[in-house]
């Protein structure tokens, strides 16, 4: 097993790495010892994969609720959130009942957010079956629901008491799926880590192939990166957790104008961070050859680098709501050369339109 610690003080917790399910138990009993309930969130296409996680559970001794909901974003609403806080009430959970998010991006949004609203916060435990899950949206608190207006609109910070990640549980996730997360791997190598980014080149064919020692190189070495984000902005508060939005204002408005679900998350970021540096380029930042450098490595994970031929206009419209946005101003992460971004403000509207316009 290996472990990526998460250091924030009276909210720190460890992200654990390992190939099988036993052990999860007393990994959680010991952070957890007073705990009597689980509330179990899933959703349909992971159902069969929550048993092993809910049967280590109950030898620990908790009483477990399994909530299954249907897979995909439109999930991730106020109504379902609902339908969890009735359930919640009928179970007579208090504020020592832990949810359990058992699923992708959209599970654990869902699950923790109502953990972080339920009796004004509940005990979370993030258990991601999915890639991107696994590499981004379980690590760093970050939870929410989305509104027809637009994507996580509606959220909190809610800190887990732990994730457990059993990368054996990719051995099922269809191939699109898989490759979605890859967007957000290499997301960290242009925003972070130029030598990882290099790595992934060298290593394309074994992590096409999920090949086992690969796959724990490129969680571990995500978990890590993001959590050394977090570690020092927490909150977005200095704006250094904000760089791991980069392709993300693109990327919501592809997801939000496409209708969500139709475009996976990652596939969204993909093309969004090629627009991103398109823009840095138009902007003077960076030379073409690193734009190249992305969108072959992307391409080589079957992802999209760039958006389908949607009204420019529309999109623009999208990208105004964006909660990165300051005083009316789009504000975009852009490279500034592999392995470093920063936050640029006050970008022409007419550039954007550029590099949302094919041609």
């Amino acid at each position: 097993m290996q472990n990526v610690h998460v250091a924030l003080g009276s909210r720190s917790y460890d992200i654990a790495i390992t190939t099988a399910t036993p052990g999860l138990g007393p990994w959680v009993r010991h952070r957890l010892s007073a705990s009597s309930l689980a509330f179990v969130v899933c959703d349909d296409h992971v159902e069969a994969l929550a048993e092993a996680p809910i049967a280590e559970l109950e030898a620990v001794g908790f009483r477990v609720e399994r909530a299954v909901i249907p897979a995909g974003e439109g999930s991730k609403s106020l109504e379902t959130a609902a339908i969890f806080y009735a359930r919640l009430a009928e179970a007579e959970a208090d504020r020592r009942t832990l949810v359990v998010a058992v699923g992708g991006g959209v599970v654990g949004d869902l699950a923790g957010f109502v953990a972080a609203t339920y009796n004004r916060g509940l005990p979370l435990l993030m258990l991601p079956t999915s890639l991107l899950a696994m590499v981004d949206s379980s690590v760093g608190g970050k939870v929410g629901i989305n509104l027809p207006a637009g994507k996580n609109l509606v959220g909190a910070f809610h800190q887990p008491i732990g994730v457990w990640i059993d990368t054996a549980m990719l051995d099922s996730l269809p191939d699109r799926e898989y490759f979605s997360g890859l967007a957000e791997v290499v997301k960290y190598g242009v925003i972070l880590d130029a030598d990882f980014f290099a790595w992934l080149e060298a290593h394309v064919e074994a992590v096409q192939r999920r090949d086992p020692e690969a796959v724990r190189q490129i969680v571990a070495r995500s978990c890590r990166l993001k959590a050394s984000v977090v570690e020092q902005d927490e909150r977005e508060e200095t704006g250094l957790r904000m760089i791991l939005n980069y392709g993300h204002t693109f990327a919501h408005a592809f997801e939000a104008y496409a209708g969500y679900g139709v475009w996976l998350h990652g596939e969204a970021v993909a093309a969004g961070m090629i627009c991103a540096s398109r823009l840095a380029h138009r902007l003077g930042m960076i030379p073409s050859e690193l734009i190249d450098r992305q969108a072959r490595l992307l391409q080589a994970f079957n992802l999209p680098t760039s958006p389908n031929p949607w009204p420019a206009d529309d999109l623009l419209a999208l990208m105004r709501r964006d909660k990165k946005n300051r005083a009316g101003r789009l504000r975009f992460v852009l490279p500034k050369r592999l392995g470093e971004v920063v936050v640029v403000d006050s970008v022409d509207e007419a550039d954007v339109i550029a590099v949302l316009t094919p041609g």
